[in-house]
């Protein structure tokens, strides 16, 4: 069991030593609230000439705020979510306003590998703790089934062709 101590200080030394920490060039602005999902417009659609590569898009249609930085996707009824490359940890990532953040997912390393599982669903969320968006194999483009095997998803991307490097496509 974690205990914190925390130190008491007065309102006054405390405000002024935020304001000089938040003013200090070079620093970090904090992390922006986390966005909310009425806020947030999320596609995906799957690349023409590799179907197993799903491109994903999330936009804020409102003020600044964060999403994790690793997109969450499952695949129909079948546990999991596909895993970050490269593997890290959950993290803030911030939308500006009226912003778009891009990734991929590549849902099957092989099409033709037997164990591959075939679902008829995709979910996307932008951040865990938001309710997904959830898309059908039409939707996607990936005919009458999304094929899954090891699925792996980049990080948000600043943009749709960095999303694709990131996932091992050339643009």
């Amino acid at each position: 069991m974690r205990i914190r101590t925390a130190v008491a200080l007065s309102a006054a030394p405390a405000a002024v030593a935020a304001l000089l920490l938040a003013a200090a060039p070079g620093q970090a602005a904090p992390a922006p609230a986390a966005c909310a999902a009425s806020q947030l417009t999320v596609r995906a659609r799957a690349v023409p000439a590799e179907p197993s590569v799903v491109r994903l898009q999330v936009t804020n249609r409102g003020r600044v705020c964060a999403v994790d930085r690793i997109p969450t996707v499952t695949f129909g009824d079948l546990d999991g979510a596909a895993a970050p490359v490269p593997p890290g940890e959950s993290g803030p990532y911030r939308l500006a306003a009226g912003g778009t953040a891009y990734a991929a997912v590549r849902t099957v390393a092989d099409p033709a590998d037997p164990e591959a599982r075939r679902v008829a669903t995709l979910t996307v969320a932008a951040d865990p703790a938001l309710p997904g968006r959830t898309f059908t194999a039409s939707e996607l483009g990936t005919g009458g089934s999304v094929r899954v095997w090891e699925p792996v998803t980049t990080w948000w991307q600043a943009s749709a062709a960095a999303a694709d490097r990131a996932i091992g496509l050339s643009r």
